[in-house]
């Protein structure tokens, strides 16, 4: 507060103030994971949050124009209605005009914003055909993942800090995990969820996806990641004191890195099929 009244006394806008703070803390957005100061979402990955980016701004600006319409008008009311301005106070109780426009105004502004929610909302629910499957468990509290097309079935692990020294680069803290899940570039996944205890979230923000992990109710998403990278998300459901300790990691990658990485998972992380799934995650 200190810093912002030598700034406003030393003639910085504060409009202009405002814009660079604003600027900055866009800029500050890391890919796949969240920086400290950042405003706003995280860099997009996908083109399903692409989408929900774009409709978060699309509504901030009628936001904007809302509350400064509103704004004015106060203004308008406070000086021209007051009591020394106007001693004689209009006894008008109707206007036709003005009754319809504040009942159609609103209706329409909700309609130009529902048409693009919904065509959103499309696109999230409807999944295109499915390159690449996997199956999120969500367990208290941890992640086991499935990869049914390819046999091999894991458990993901937040690292600790001990764990995290140990690697180069350092993952984030809270955020790192022993096992990520693996997915290459430009491919559909489908994202089967389900909790095997309790009810969990999966949720990758740069990706644009939350999904519910209910026990005994298979839920499904999907996302396209578009740039190479690792991206962290978390369970976003109150799930029980551990909560905040189940991250998940997802490393895209290109598609010589993957069939490597497949190749290697299948040697470590074989699925038995003779084994329930727990049993197999709990081995691992």
């Amino acid at each position: 507060m200190l810093l912002l009244k030598r700034l406003i006394r030393s003639g910085v806008p504060v409009l202009a103030l405002m814009a660079a703070l604003l600027g900055a803390g866009s800029a500050l957005a890391a890919l796949g994971q969240p920086t400290p100061w950042q405003m706003g979402f995280q860099q997009s990955a996908a083109p399903t949050m692409d989408d929900i980016t774009w409709f978060h701004n699309f509504v901030l600006w009628i936001i904007i124009a809302i509350t400064v319409f509103v704004l004015a008008l106060l203004l308008i009311v406070i000086v021209k209605f007051n009591a020394n301005a106007n001693p004689t106070p209009s006894r008008t109780t109707h206007n036709t005009l003005l009754e319809v426009a504040w009942t159609v105004i609103p209706v329409v502004i909700l309609v130009v914003i529902a048409v693009p929610s919904f065509r959103i909302l499309f696109t999230q629910l409807n999944i295109p055909p499915a390159d690449l499957t996997i199956k999120a468990t969500g367990n208290q509290w941890n992640w086991t993942y499935t990869y049914p097309d390819d046999k091999i079935e894991f458990t993901s692990i937040m690292l600790n800090d001990a764990d995290r020294a140990k690697m180069n680069p350092v993952p984030p803290r809270l955020l790192g995990v022993d096992n990520p899940v693996v997915v290459p570039i430009n491919k559909v996944v489908r994202v089967q969820v389900i909790g095997s205890d309790v009810i969990h979230a999966f949720a990758v923000p740069s990706f644009g996806v939350k999904m519910d992990a209910i026990p005994g109710r298979l839920n499904e998403t999907w996302f396209k990641a578009t740039r190479e990278g690792v991206y962290y998300g978390q369970c976003s459901e109150l799930c029980g004191k551990d909560h905040a300790f189940m991250p998940i990691e997802v490393r895209v990658v290109n598609e010589q890195a993957y069939a490597a990485w497949l190749a290697d998972a299948k040697k470590k992380f074989a699925l038995d099929n003779g084994a329930p799934a727990t049993a197999v995650a709990a081995k691992q």
